[in-house]
This record gives C-alpha cells, structure tokens and sequence, in this order.
C-alpha cells in the first residue's frame, strides 16, 4: 500500500500532521453537514490538540492495515481537503472485508470527486489490501449517497434495523456491499 495515490483530477493521501490546521477547516466548515450523518463528537473534537490526535492514531491504524483513511485533495487545489475515503473494520482472512466511508466538502458536491475517490479506494481495497469485500452503511434518506454506492456497482444487502447511535438516536441503516471482481 502507498501513502500516496493519484486519480485523473484527485490525490489520496494517507494521514500526516501537516495538514492539520486545513483539517480543523475542514471539519468546522462541513459541521452541519457531517453531524447529521455521525456520531455525537466529544466538546474538543473542534481543537487543533484534538485533530492531531486524530491525525496520529489514523497514520498508526494505517501502518497496521487496520482502518485506511485517506485524505482528498483536487490537483487543482492540493492544499485544500475536499473530502476523505475511508476503510476500516478491516478483518483479514477468513473474513478478508472493511467497511468503506466517505465525506466531502459541501463546496465539492456534485463534481464527481466522491465517486472518482471511491472508486479508487475500491482498487486499494480489492487489490492492494487483498479484500474479498467492502460494504457500506448509509441512512435510507440520504439518497445522494446511496446513487453513488449504486453507481460504483454496490448491491443492497438489507435494512439494519437500529444499527449506529447518530446524535444520540439509534439509526437505521441500509447495508450495500461490492464484492471483489474476479480477475
């Protein structure tokens, strides 16, 4: 696995602290966007202390192969993150799957950023990682999210009734999966 990968308009990049401040900006202008969808944050999750906290244990999950987030970057704007990618719940053989998430900037919507990003993640998963499977959770009415699954050749799976605790109410979630291409 890189620590780096390039896409026709984007760049992955695995976890480092010089992007701290831009992911700080990153986080409190996407706010409400991104709560909506997550876990409730503890009160310093809005600190640069809190950020790289984050920052280093993400770099040491990576080097571990255990959850790969990568942050995204448009080649014409390559200081500034438009989202990230993300594979984690990664289980090795017999298992050999990870959970895939994702979130963009809100100024980076409807650009194809999310499914170009995706997409490649899919390839690190599948061939760098050696995954059998990569499935999704997504709320039922955030249908922007479920197209782009749809698009990148997810199947549904199911309804997992009360599945994450989203701002302190137990959620349902639909549960897509893409099993690997045979070669």
């Amino acid at each position: 696995m890189n620590f780096e990968y390039e896409t026709e308009r984007l760049i992955l990049r695995l976890p480092s602290t010089d992007i701290l401040r831009e992911l700080l900006d990153f986080q409190i202008r996407n706010r409400d966007l991104f709560e909506k969808y997550e876990a409730a944050r503890p009160d310093n999750f809005y600190t640069l202390h809190y950020q790289q906290s984050v920052l280093k244990c993400e770099l040491k999950l990576a080097l571990k192969q255990q959850t790969v987030r990568f942050y995204v970057f448009s080649k014409e704007e390559p200081k500034r993150i438009a989202g990230t990618v993300c594979l984690h719940n990664i289980m090795p053989v017999p298992y050999s799957c990870a959970e895939v998430g994702y979130k963009f900037d809100a100024a980076c919507h409807h650009r194809g950023y999310a499914t170009e990003a995706l997409a490649e993640a899919l390839v690190i998963g599948f061939k760098d990682l050696q995954l059998h499977r990569i499935y999704a959770r997504v709320m039922p009415e955030n249908t922007p999210s479920i197209h782009l699954l749809e698009r990148l050749g997810f199947r549904l799976e199911g309804l997992e009734q009360q599945c994450l605790l989203i701002q302190g109410k137990w959620t349902d979630h639909l549960r897509y999966s893409r099993i690997r291409p045979t070669l």
